[in-house]
């Protein structure tokens, strides 16, 4: 009986101190990239269809979670988004149904998320790296901008595409 009643003891009490516990991932650096969150439609710069977007919050609030679904090409990708405190920067590794990967690193700035890549080299061998800027617009939609750049002073859109929450 009193191995019970210890047993019951330590459980209690390792409840009580679970639940008093702050939420690891709850600062303001663990929530800059928030204003992400939702489900989205996604059209490019000349107002086409691009796709959907699902950004939710999963991992105790710990890593913001993306499903991307194309709007053509039966083309879908997923992304975990987090925020590295040892390193103090956002990360965010992508993999598509394509065999597609990408590694990007970087902060807010003001209303923008931007992260970039280390550089990479394409199947033709150019270098170059990825520099992707989400940028939380007035209304509350967001702008994702990707570029590339061989040098990082020119840079070439990739994808621009404006994100509207579904009602």
């Amino acid at each position: 009986m009193k191995k019970l009643v210890l047993l019951f003891a330590i459980l209690i009490s390792t409840s009580i101190n679970a639940q008093q516990k702050p939420c690891a991932c709850c600062t303001e650096n663990h929530q800059a990239f928030d204003f992400w969150i939702g489900t989205w439609n996604v059209t490019n710069a000349d107002g086409t269809p691009a796709g959907k977007n699902r950004i939710t919050k999963i991992e105790n609030e710990c890593v913001l979670r993306e499903n991307w679904t194309s709007a053509k090409a039966n083309y879908t990708g997923t992304s975990y988004n987090f925020y590295n405190a040892q390193k103090k920067q956002w990360e965010q590794i992508w993999v598509d149904n394509q065999g597609g990967n990408l590694h990007l690193k970087g902060n807010r700035v003001g209303n923008q998320m931007i992260l970039q890549s280390d550089e990479v080299t394409s199947a033709k061998g150019q270098k170059y790296v990825n520099r992707v800027t989400w940028t939380l617009n007035t209304d509350g939609s967001v702008r994702q901008h990707w570029e590339t750049s061989p040098d990082q002073k020119t840079w070439t859109t990739v994808f621009d595409g404006l994100y509207i929450k579904e009602k």
